[in-house]
C-alpha cells in the first residue's frame, strides 16, 4: 500500500496557477521515447549558498528547451527566475563564499552573476567541454577539468587566460566516438567503470590537487566496426576481458603553483579502483579503495608529508557489485564507511586513532551511498527503511534512536544546507517524475520548489503499480519471499483475465520512482491490455547478504528459480492469463530472457532480450565482481547460452545495436547463427549506430521498442483486444 501524499492534479493545483487540465488521452510510442512533454524538466545543479539561505537550481518551467537559473530561499519563499542569462545553457553552477554572487560555465565562457544587479561579466573563456568547475578552499582561483588535464582560472583576475596546470591527457585511439569504452588513453577522470570519486580535490589549504589518473595505453584493443561512414571502417576501443589488466587507476599530488605531480604509492592500479578520496578539515587525505572483483577493500589515510596508512580492511570471496562509500565526520576526526561487513549496508564511523568499526545505523535496513555529516554531530543517510521500494533520508546521533527526515512516498536525492538545517530533495515516484521539494532537517512543512512534469502528465493515465509479496524459492536466506510490483490493465479491473510481460527484468527493479523511457513503456503495455510485473530477483539489495551474493555465477541459474516462482504466484491471480506471458529485458535482462527461453521452455511463451549478455568471455572489466576470472573460475566461463539453444520452443526475438562496445554485437551473431544451424526461429532486429544504451536516441528507441510491442501483441495479445 501506498502511503498518502499530494498527487499530481493537487501539485497542478498548487502550483499552475489554474492551467486548464488537459483530456486524457491514450500514449503513443512517440510519447515514450521523445518523453520531455510527458517528463518534464528535472532541475539541474542543485547548489546551497554558503550561509545557507538560499538555493540555486536549473529548470526550464515552460517545456520550451530553455534552461534557466533559478533561485529560492531556503523555505521556499521568493522562487524567482534569473532573466538575464541569455545565451547559450548553464552546465554548472557555484556561489561565491560570500553569497553575493555565482559562477556558471555557460557555452565555452565562465561568467559572474552578481545577485544585487543581476550583471552578468565574462571571467574567462574555457571551453564547451570544460566541466568539473571547483572552486579553491582560499578563493580567487578555480580549478576545472577540460579534455583530460586541469585548467586553473584567476577569479581575481577577469580576462585573465586560463592555465593549464597538467600534461596528463593522451588522445583516444577510436576513430568513432560511440560508447562506453570511446575515452581517452590517459586522462584526469573517472574510471571507465566510474564510481562516486571525484576527478580532484584540493587540499583545505588550496595549495595541492589530489588527482584521479586513468591510464589504458596497456589495455587490449578491440575492433568494432563502423558501417555508416563513406566505407567501413574498423573502429579500435581499448576494452579488457575478464582475467585482462584492467586501466590503471593511480592517485597523485599536484602543486597548485607548479603543476609538479607527484604519484602515490597504491599497488595494484590494474586491479583495484578508487571508490573515493577527500580531504578532511586538517588537511588529512582519505583513499577509498576497492578490488575490481569487489572481494577485498581497503581505506588509507595520508597525513601531510607522510605516507598512507591503511585504517580500514575487509574481505569477503562470495562479494558482488557493491554499494560502498565514505565520507569525513564533520570534525575530521573520523571516517564515515558504508559498509556490508554485516547482513546490511550499515554506516560505521572508524576513528583515526582506533579503527575498530562502530555501526551507527540500525541493522535491520540498507543504507544508499555516503553518510552525510551534519554540523550538530548527527549523522544523516538514506534508507530503504521503511519500505524496501523507497529512499528516504534519516537522521541521529550516535546512541540515538534514527529519526526519518523526508516523508514523501518515493525516491529521494537529497542536498543538505551547509548549516544542516534544510534539505533539498530530487524526489520521484512511479507516477510522478522529479522535482524538487525543501524539507526541514528537525520537522516542519515540505515545501514544493518545481512542478512535477511537463504539459503532458495530466492527460498521460499513468496507472500507479501495486506492491505485493510472493512466496519464493527459499533455497537462500532472503528468498523465502520474493517481491515485485504489478501494473494492472483496464481490463484486469473489470474482472477480465489479461496477458502478462514481466520487465525490464532487472536486479534492484522493485523502487517507487520515475521509470524514464522503460517506464513510460510499461504504461504503454499496460493501456494496450497488458499486465505488467518486475521482481526483485537475486542480487537486489534490501534482503540480505546471503539474497544478494546468491547471484554470484548464477546469471541464468537460480535466478530463474524467482521469475518460476513469480509465474506460480500468478497461477493463483484471477487476472492472469499465464497461458500468455512474456519477457523482456536488456542487458543483464536480455541475458535472463534468453536464459529463461532455453532453458525453461513454456515458462515465457515469447520474450525480447535487448543486447543480451549471452557469453561471459566477452563480459566487461567490472563485470569480474560476478564472473571472476578464468584463471581462478574456468567453469564459470563455459556457461555460453550457445549450448542451451537447443532448448528454444518459444518466441524469441533478439535486440542489438551494432556499435555496442558494453556487450559486443559479436556475441548476439554467434548466437544467432547457432540458432540458425539448428534449424530455430527467431527474430533478429539491429540498429547500426546504436550502442549498448540502445533506447538513448529517439529513432533507435521508437523503432526497436516499436519491435518489441509488435512482438508481444503478435504471440501473446489475444486477437481483436
Amino acid at each position: 500500500m501506498r502511503t498518502p501524499h499530494l498527487s499530481v492534479a493537487a501539485y497542478a493545483v498548487l502550483l499552475s496557477l489554474g492551467a486548464p487540465v488537459a483530456a486524457a488521452q491514450p500514449l503513443t510510442l512517440d510519447q515514450v521515447v521523445q518523453s520531455g512533454a510527458i517528463t518534464g524538466s528535472t532541475p539541474g545543479a542543485v547548489t546551497w549558498s554558503p550561509d545557507s539561505r538560499t538555493l540555486a537550481f536549473t529548470w526550464d518551467s515552460t517545456g520550451a528547451g530553455n534552461r534557466a537559473l533559478w533561485l529560492v530561499q531556503h523555505d521556499g519563499t521568493r522562487r524567482r527566475v534569473i532573466a538575464n542569462l541569455g545565451g547559450a545553457a548553464i552546465r554548472e553552477v557555484s556561489w561565491r563564499p560570500d553569497a553575493r554572487a555565482l559562477y556558471a560555465l555557460q557555452g565555452d565562457a565562465l561568467v559572474q552573476l552578481t545577485l544585487a544587479t543581476n550583471a552578468l561579466d565574462t571571467l574567462a573563456m574555457v571551453g564547451r567541454e570544460a566541466h568539473d568547475f571547483t572552486l579553491s578552499p582560499v578563493g580567487g582561483q578555480a580549478a576545472y577539468l577540460r579534455d583530460g588535464d586541469v585548467w586553473m582560472v584567476r577569479l581575481d583576475a577577469p580576462g585573465t587566460a586560463p592555465r593549464r596546470l597538467t600534461t596528463v591527457s593522451v588522445p583516444s585511439i577510436a576513430t568513432v566516438p560511440l560508447g562506453t569504452y570511446a575515452r581517452l588513453d590517459r586522462e584526469i577522470g573517472p574510471g571507465t567503470w566510474s564510481s562516486a570519486a571525484p576527478s580532484f580535490a584540493f587540499a583545505p589549504d588550496g595549495r595541492t590537487l589530489a588527482v584521479h589518473v586513468v591510464d589504458r595505453r596497456a589495455v587490449r584493443t578491440v575492433p568494432f566496426p563502423y558501417y555508416l561512414g563513406a566505407e567501413t571502417q574498423v573502429n579500435l576501443l581499448r576494452r579488457s576481458y575478464p582475467g585482462d589488466a584492467n586501466e590503471s587507476r593511480q592517485m597523485a599530488l599536484v602543486d597548485v603553483a607548479s603543476g609538479t605531480m607527484t604519484v602515490l604509492p597504491f599497488e595494484q592500479p590494474t586491479a583495484v579502483q578508487v571508490l573515493n578520496f577527500a580531504w578532511s578539515p586538517q588537511g588529512v587525505l582519505m583513499v577509498d579503495r576497492e578490488a575490481d572483483d569487489a572481494t577485498e577493500r581497503w581505506v588509507h589515510v595520508m597525513q601531510p608529508g607522510a605516507a598512507p596508512r591503511v585504517v580500514y580492511h575487509d574481505q569477503r570471496a562470495s562479494r558482488i557489485y557493491t554499494e560502498h562509500a565514505s565520507a569525513w565526520s564533520h570534525n575530521g576526526t573520523s571516517l564515515l564507511l558504508t559498509t556490508d561487513r554485516d547482513d546490511r549496508y550499515r554506516v560505521y564511523s572508524v576513528s583515526l586513532t582506533d579503527s575498530t568499526p562502530v555501526p551507527l545505523t540500525p541493522a535491520t535496513s540498507d543504507v544508499q551511498g555516503e553518510a552525510m555529516a551534519l554540523p550538530d554531530g548527527n549523522v544523516a543517510w538514506l534508507s530503504a527503511a521503511p519500505s524496501v521500494s523507497q529512499r528516504q533520508l534519516w537522521r541521529a546521533a550516535r546512541g540515538q534512536s534514527p529519526v526519518q527526515v523526508t516523508r514523501r512516498a518515493g525516491t529521494h536525492r537529497v542536498m543538505i544546507s551547509p548549516d544542516g538545517r534544510t534539505v533539498a530533495s530530487l524526489v520521484s515516484d512511479d507516477i510522478t517524475p522529479p522535482h524538487l521539494v525543501l524539507v526541514p532537517m528537525r520537522g516542519g512543512v515540505e515545501q514544493v520548489v518545481t512542478a512535477p512534469g511537463g504539459p503532458g502528465l495530466g492527460s498521460a493515465q499513468l496507472v500507479a503499480p501495486r506492491y505485493v509479496t510472493m512466496a519464493g524459492p527459499g533455497d537462500v536466506a532472503g528468498a523465502d519471499s520474493l517481491r515485485a510490483k504489478v501494473w494492472l490493465p483496464a481490463a484486469a479491473q473489470r474482472g477480465e483475465r489479461v496477458p502478462v510481460v514481466f520487465g525490464p527484468i532487472y536486479s534492484n527493479t522493485v523502487r517507487n520512482r520515475w521509470g524514464g523511457t522503460y517506464g513510460l513503456l510499461q504504461q504503454l503495455l499496460v493501456q494496450r491490455g497488458y499486465a505488467v510485473i518486475q521482481v526483485d530477483v537475486r542480487g537486489s539489495t534490501g534482503y540480505g547478504r546471503a539474497f544478494r551474493e546468491a547471484f554470484l555465477a548464477e546469471w541464468g541459474g537460480r535466478d530463474l528459480d524467482d521469475l518460476a516462482a513469480a509465474k506460480q504466484w500468478l497461477g493463483a491471480q484471477s487476472w492472469a492469463d499465464t497461458s500468455r506471458t512474456g519477457i523482456f529485458g536488456s542487458s543483464y535482462g536480455g541475458l535472463i530472457t534468453v536464459y529463461s527461453l532455453f532453458k525453461r521452455p513454456g515458462l515465457f511463451k515469447a520474450g525480447v532480450a535487448g543486447a543480451s549478455a549471452t557469453d561471459p568471455r566477452f563480459f566487461g572489466s567490472d563485470d569480474v565482481a560476478i564472473a571472476r576470472r578464468p584463471l581462478t573460475h574456468p567453469d564459470i566461463f563455459k556457461r555460453g547460452a550457445l549450448q542451451y539453444a537447443g532448448g528454444l520452443r518459444d518466441h524469441l526475438m533478439l535486440i542489438h545495436g551494432l556499435m555496442d562496445d558494453v556487450v559486443p554485437f559479436k556475441t548476439t551473431a554467434d548466437l544467432a547463427e547457432e540458432l540458425m544451424r539448428q534449424g530455430k526461429d527467431f527474430d533478429l532486429v539491429i540498429a547500426p549506430s546504436a550502442t549498448h544504451g540502445w533506447t538513448a536516441r529517439p529513432q533507435h528507441a521508437r523503432y526497436l521498442l516499436g519491435k518489441l510491442v509488435q512482438h508481444f501483441d503478435r504471440y501473446i495479445l489475444p486477437k481483436g483486444r
